[in-house]
C-alpha cells in the first residue's frame, strides 16, 4: 500500500510541476502576444481613449460656443436692422449728351 501512495504522490508533484510550467508558458505568451500588439497599435499611431476624449470635449465646447456666437451675431444684427442705412447709393445718371449730339449733328 506504502508504494501506491508514493506512486500517486509522485504523480501528483509531476502533474503539480506541469501544471507550473504551462502557467509561467501561458504567461510568457501573453506577455509576449501583448507586446506584439502594442508595437502593431504603435505603429498604426492609434490614439488613446483618453486622448480621443480630450478632442471630443474640446470638439463639444467649440460647438456651443459656435452657437452662442451665432445667436449673439443674429441679435445684433436684427439691432442694427432699424438704424440701418442704404448700404449702397443709388447708381448716378449717366451724363446726358450735348444737345448737337442729340440732334445727330457735328460738333
Amino acid at each position: 500500500m506504502q508504494g501506491s501512495n508514493r506512486f500517486l504522490d509522485d504523480m501528483s508533484k509531476l502533474m503539480t510541476n506541469a501544471m507550473g510550467v504551462a502557467q509561467g508558458a501561458r504567461t510568457e505568451a501573453e506577455t509576449a502576444m501583448k507586446g506584439f500588439v502594442d508595437r502593431w497599435l504603435a505603429d498604426r499611431d492609434l490614439v488613446t481613449r483618453e486622448e480621443f476624449d480630450a478632442v471630443r470635449a474640446m470638439a463639444l465646447k467649440a460647438r456651443e460656443e459656435n452657437a452662442a456666437l451665432a445667436a449673439r451675431i443674429a441679435v445684433l444684427e436684427s439691432a442694427a436692422e432699424p438704424d440701418a442705412k442704404p448700404a449702397a447709393k443709388p447708381a448716378a445718371k449717366p451724363a446726358a449728351k450735348p444737345a448737337a449730339a442729340r440732334r445727330g449733328k457735328k460738333a
